[in-house]
C-alpha cells in the first residue's frame, strides 16, 4: 500500500477505535490487568530522553501495579534498527514503543512491527485532534511544544520577536542559531509546519538570514543563554526549566506552537503484552498527564486543566500553528536541503 493512502487509512480507522475502547466491560479490562501484574514487567523503546517525565511515570505506575518499567532510551534511528533486527531475529524483547508519531504511523505501514492495541479504557478521555489520531496501532500521548529562546542580555523586551513571521527581519541576521531542519528533529518539524503555514518562499528569505544550524539541543540553547546569539529556535518549552534562572526567555508565537505527538504503540510478539496495554493506558490518566503538563507539554485529554496552575495550562494548552502533515514529511526534508544548503 502507498503510504498516503495507507496513512489516510490509518486516520479513517481512528473512527472505529474509540468504540471498542468504550465498548470494553470492565471485566475485560480487569483482566487485562490481573495478566499485566502476573507478568511483572514491561520494556519501553523510546526516543525521547526525559528522565523528568520518563522516571516519575515508571515509579507511578510501578507503585499503582507493582509492575517493573524499563526503558531502552536512544536516537529515532537506533530505536527502529533495533527492533528490526530483533523481529528479524525473533528475538522479542520490546513491550511498548514510546516514539513520535510520525514515526509510529510509518513503521506500523512499511515493517510490520507493532500489533494491534485493541481497547483501552483512557482513550474515550482523548481530545480533538488527538481522538482522530488515535488508530488501531497506537494512541497519542503528548506533544512537544516548540517555540523561541532569546538572548536577555541582547535582546530587549520591545524587540523580542513575538511571531515567527518576525524571524525574517533583517535585525536578526546573523544573530540567529537553530536545529538543523535537514534531518529529523525540532528544526524539521518547524520547517514542514513553517512551509505549510507561510509558503517555501517564507522559508528562502530565513534562509537568508544565514542562521548558524545545530543538533545538539543544550548546547544551542546554552550558547544564547552565554551571550553568542540572540535568538535560537525551534526551542523546546519541556527544556526551559533546565536554563531557568539564566540570562534567557522563551517566547510563545502568536501564530501558535510548532510541535510533534508522540504516541505508545504495542510491538509485535512483545512478551509482556498486556503490561504494554496497561501502561499505554496510564499514559492518558490524570496522574500522567499532569507530569506531562508541569513539564510544558502538550497534553492529550480534557479534564484536568482546571487542576494546574495558569501558567502550565497556558503552556499546556498552547495553540497549535498547523496540523501535522506526515505526507510530506520526505518531500520536506529534501526541499530543506535545498534551501538551507
Amino acid at each position: 500500500m502507498h503510504r498516503r493512502t495507507a496513512l489516510v487509512a490509518l486516520t479513517l480507522a481512528a473512527v472505529t477505535f474509540a468504540f471498542p475502547a468504550l465498548a470494553q466491560s470492565q471485566k475485560e479490562w480487569d483482566d487485562v490487568i490481573a495478566a499485566a501484574k502476573k507478568e511483572g514487567e514491561v520494556t519501553v523503546y523510546t526516543a525521547y530522553l526525559s528522565p523528568q517525565t520518563n522516571d516519575p511515570i515508571a515509579k507511578a505506575f510501578e507503585k499503582k501495579y507493582g509492575i517493573r518499567v524499563s526503558y531502552l532510551a536512544a536516537r529515532g534511528s537506533e530505536i527502529r534498527e533495533r527492533i528490526r533486527s530483533e523481529q528479524a531475529a525473533g528475538r522479542f524483547l520490546g513491550d511498548l514503543l514510546h516514539h513520535a508519531r510520525s514515526s509510529v504511523s510509518t513503521w506500523a505501514e512499511d515493517e510490520n512491527n507493532l500489533q494491534p492495541l485493541k481497547g483501552i479504557p483512557n482513550a474515550a478521555r482523548l481530545k480533538e485532534p488527538f481522538k482522530s489520531a488515535a488508530d488501531q496501532f497506537q494512541v497519542p500521548i503528548f506533544t512537544i511544544n516548540y517555540g523561541m529562546l532569546a538572548s536577555t542580555r541582547l535582546v530587549k523586551p520591545e524587540d523580542e520577536p513575538k511571531r515567527w513571521a518576525d524571524l525574517v527581519d533583517p535585525k536578526w541576521q546573523g544573530k540567529m542559531i537553530t536545529d538543523d531542519p535537514r534531518a529529523a528533529g525540532g528544526g524539521a518539524v518547524l520547517f514542514r509546519m513553517l512551509h505549510d503555514k507561510f509558503g517555501a518562499e517564507f522559508l528562502e528569505k530565513l534562509a537568508a538570514q544565514k542562521p548558524v544550524l545545530g543538533r545538539d539541543y543544550a548546547i544551542m540553547a546554552r550558547r544564547v543563554a552565554q551571550g553568542e546569539f540572540s535568538l535560537y529556535y525551534p526551542y523546546i518549552l519541556s527544556d526551559y526549566s533546565n536554563i531557568k534562572g539564566l540570562p534567557v526567555k522563551f517566547i510563545v508565537p502568536e501564530e501558535g506552537v510548532a510541535y510533534g505527538s508522540y504516541s505508545a504503540a504495542v510491538m509485535r510478539n512483545a512478551p509482556h503484552p498486556n503490561a504494554a496495554r496497561l501502561l499505554a493506558d496510564f499514559y492518558l490518566s490524570d496522574e500522567v498527564q499532569t507530569i506531562y503538563a508541569k513539564e510544558a507539554h502538550g497534553i492529550v485529554v480534557d479534564g484536568i486543566q482546571e487542576k494546574l496552575s495558569p501558567e502550565i495550562q497556558s503552556l499546556m494548552n498552547a495553540k497549535p500553528m498547523v496540523a501535522e502533515n506526515f505526507p510530506a514529511i520526505d518531500a520536506m526534508y529534501d526541499l530543506a536541503k535545498k534551501i538551507f544548503k
